[in-house]
This record gives C-alpha cells, sequence and structure tokens, in this order.
C-alpha cells in the first residue's frame, strides 16, 4: 500500500509561484506513474499533469501547460509541481495520485481511474 502525503500549497497573491511536493512511502517509488490533479470549488476533480517513471516523459493539461511543471527525486520518493503565474482560477486542492502500470496508452493517464493511490490533497488559494 502506497501512501502519499502532499505539501506546499498555501495562500498566495495572482502571479506568485508555489511548489507543491508529494512524497511517496510504502512501495517501490520509480515504479509508478505519478500525476497531479486539482478540484475547485464545486468543480470536479481534473488533470493537471503527468510524469513517469524515470522523469523523461511528462505531459500537461492545456490550461496550465505554460505556467506549471512536473518533476520527481527517485531517490527521495517524491514529486513535485512547480505552478508559476498563478490565477485566482487556480485556487484549489492539489491531490497527487500514483499508477501502479508497466505500460499506458497514450492520454490513459487523463483519466481518475488509471491510478491506483491518492494523497490527501493542499489547498492552494490565490487572491487577486
Amino acid at each position: 500500500q502506497v501512501q502519499l502525503i502532499e505539501a506546499g500549497g498555501g495562500l498566495v497573491q495572482a502571479g506568485g509561484s508555489l511548489r507543491l511536493s508529494c512524497e511517496a512511502s510504502g512501495g517501490t517509488f520509480n515504479h509508478y506513474v505519478m500525476g497531479w490533479f486539482r478540484q475547485g470549488p464545486g468543480q470536479e476533480r481534473e488533470f493537471v499533469a503527468v510524469i513517469n517513471w524515470s522523469g523523461a516523459g511528462t505531459d500537461y493539461a492545456g490550461a496550465v501547460k505554460d505556467r506549471v511543471g512536473i518533476s520527481r527525486d527517485n531517490v527521495k520518493n517524491t514529486v513535485y509541481l512547480q505552478l508559476n503565474s498563478l490565477k485566482p482560477e487556480d485556487t484549489a486542492v492539489y491531490f497527487c495520485a500514483a499508477a501502479d502500470r508497466t505500460y499506458y496508452e497514450s492520454t490513459a493517464y487523463f483519466a481518475e481511474t488509471f491510478y491506483d493511490f491518492w494523497g490527501q490533497g493542499t489547498q492552494v488559494t490565490v487572491a487577486s
């Protein structure tokens, strides 16, 4: 059983930056494809970014791809999400998720069902 603990959320002014982290325990971290999702007030959870086992492959939601960066450190068992040029509409709870996959088809990772384990989330609030 993998446990995921997010950190790094908080209150930031529009235009600011945050770096979220998600530390995994209880599994072999480099066996997991890692994703970030977010859920804004009154909204459904949506895909933000994904990174493959080695970190060489990434993908982003179109709405954030110019402002977000995902990375991972397989020694520290941690995945990161860099959020830049934040906007009030980025206000959400940000979740990391882990998928135990040895293979996947392109775009399968957009779906929540692709992931096996989820963190509790970290709140990001962007003030205008």
